[in-house]
């Protein structure tokens, strides 16, 4: 970094992070962090999907993070909570599987059915 430019181009692109992290309302992607999750590659699953989302200038869905969904051999699992209240829970979530993802479920409103390990519906 040498200009005062390049610190502003840094400082937005780390906002534009931040705020797929934290928007409000739509749908709200969950990643497993537990220990095996993280062994298992969620952290790069994670950064595929903010990174995919800032690509896609998708800013109305909420990232967050949990602990471990007792899963194990299903890891890097990823919930999909829709503003429906459906929950699609999806296993084995490598980065390219979380851009699919997100083209088929986010983009299209499709579920990316040959990862899904289970569905469910909130209550309200």
């Amino acid at each position: 970094m040498k200009t005062r430019e390049e610190l502003q181009a840094i400082r937005e692109r780390a906002k534009a992070a931040l705020a797929v992290r934290g928007s409000e309302g739509g749908i709200r992607v969950v990643i497993a962090m537990g220990t095996c999750g993280i062994a298992a590659g969620a952290r790069e699953t994670l950064s595929a999907l903010i990174e995919e989302l800032a690509q896609r200038g998708i800013s109305d869905v909420t990232v967050s993070q949990t602990g471990c969904k007792g899963l194990c051999d299903k890891e890097p699992v990823v919930e999909v909570h829709l503003p429906s209240g459906q929950v699609i829970t999806y296993g084995g979530v490598t980065p390219p599987v979380m851009r699919r993802i997100v083209a088929e479920q986010i983009v299209n409103g499709q579920i990316a059915s040959q990862y899904v390990i289970g569905t469910e519906t909130e209550a309200c």
